[in-house]
């Protein structure tokens, strides 16, 4: 036996693709897991193309979901996400993934792990990485996730099925509070760059945001300019890597870069204005309450991650932080925020409030698609399980 084969599912969740398994189907060991993981996507690929693989050679296709029976009560399901490196041999479980999470719902119903009920179903969705729930509801029809609908997001071509998700106290997903240093603004120094005004947010996922014109931007940047710019990055991964020893995520900067890529993420933020998008139309500034740039494991996201816009909308809420201070006025408590990126506008809903002097998140609202592209399996060397090496050397021996 030359490869075996790995039952696997492709799903499109808002503006990234995802390799679905069922935990069953893979190693139980994690070493073995994330080699096995690796293979499938072609990751660790030092020419970055991910052509041994299904990796789209972006962080945004380059991601994975691992589902399994609820380990918590009043859940429906487990959900683990793993973002894989396209260049460097790791799968980060560091954090959550938003896009993907639109997926997991119509996975889950899919799959028969969950019963589809009328014209909408709830999912229940433990999310272990950050060990939040998500509350998913998928449009269904004769039993199975609707797919086509007239909801359209920027970033993906057509429209879809709208899918809604709550993201249910999702302050501190991985520092276990909302402002991890309790300040909405602080200093950081960076070695070979200096002391820099950030602010530390932790909703959904951890969030570094920084003042464009600190890293010589405008904020009006797209990623052929942002991406192709070596000295940048490296200035760029300095202040993520800063920011992330600062959080209590990694104990040096180079732990960071080397073990947590994904976490936190780095975003810049600034004024609503008007700018051309990837699409070919302009974004105007009355489409906008806050312009905003975020990096995904080294390169500049093509949107916006959705995690990352779930993290600015409550900051832009949260007084004294950098969001709230680049962002349109607006009220605290219910707001609809909506973030300008590359590829036009994202729209999220956060629920914000001081209590005790401390900043929280009740709750976070947010409008996806997602569908199934391909269901079948991968096929993996042999070689990798042990067992199966074994039994290839004995046949061999034997011949």
């Amino acid at each position: 036996m030359q490869q075996r084969r790995v039952p696997a599912i492709v799903m499109r969740g808002g503006t990234s693709r995802a390799v679905f398994f069922h935990r069953r189907d893979l190693p139980e060991d994690a070493d073995l897991r994330d080699r096995v993981i690796l293979s499938i996507f072609g990751g660790g690929d030092p020419y970055g193309r991910q052509i041994d693989g299904l990796g789209g050679a972006f962080s945004t296709t380059s991601k994975t979901a691992i589902i399994a029976p609820p380990s918590v009560p009043d859940a429906d399901v487990d959900y683990t996400f793993g973002q894989v490196s396209v260049t460097t041999p790791l799968v980060d479980y560091g954090g959550n993934c938003g896009n993907i999470s639109s997926a997991v719902g119509p996975f889950a119903i899919e799959e028969g792990m969950v019963p589809a009920t009328g014209a909408e179903t709830v999912v229940r969705i433990w999310q272990t990485n950050t060990r939040k729930r998500i509350i998913a509801h998928v449009p269904t029809a004769r039993g199975v996730p609707e797919v086509e609908g007239v909801f359209a997001i920027d970033g993906v071509p057509g429209t879809g099925a709208l899918i809604r998700l709550e993201f249910l106290d999702p302050g501190g997903s991985m520092t276990g509070r909302l402002l991890p240093t309790g300040h909405p603004t602080d200093a950081l120094d960076v070695p070979g760059i200096g002391a820099l005004t950030v602010s530390l947010v932790d909703a959904a996922n951890p969030v570094v945001f920084v003042r464009p014109a600190d890293l010589g931007l405008t904020g009006l940047e797209m990623p052929d300019r942002i991406d192709g710019d070596l000295a940048l990055l490296a200035r760029i991964e300095a202040v993520r890597a800063a920011a992330a020893v600062r959080m209590g995520l990694a104990r040096s900067a180079e732990e960071a870069t080397a073990r947590s890529p994904g976490v936190p993420k780095l975003a810049w933020v600034s004024a609503p204005a008007t700018y051309p998008s990837t699409r070919g139309s302009a974004v105007a500034a009355e489409q906008v309450d806050v312009v905003g740039r975020i990096m995904s494991m080294g390169c500049l996201h093509r949107s916006y991650a959705l995690t990352g816009a779930i993290c600015t909308s409550v900051a832009v809420q949260v007084e004294g932080t950098l969001p709230h201070a680049a962002a349109r006025p607006g009220p605290t408590g219910e707001r609809r925020v909506r973030v300008g990126h590359p590829a036009g506008v994202i729209e999220v809903g956060a629920v914000v409030s001081r209590r005790g002097g401390e900043w929280e998140a009740e709750k976070v609202i947010t409008r996806r698609t997602a569908r199934r592209l391909m269901e079948g399996s991968a096929c993996v060397p042999a070689s990798l399980w042990p067992q199966e090496a074994a039994a290839a050397r004995a046949g061999a021996t034997r011949g």
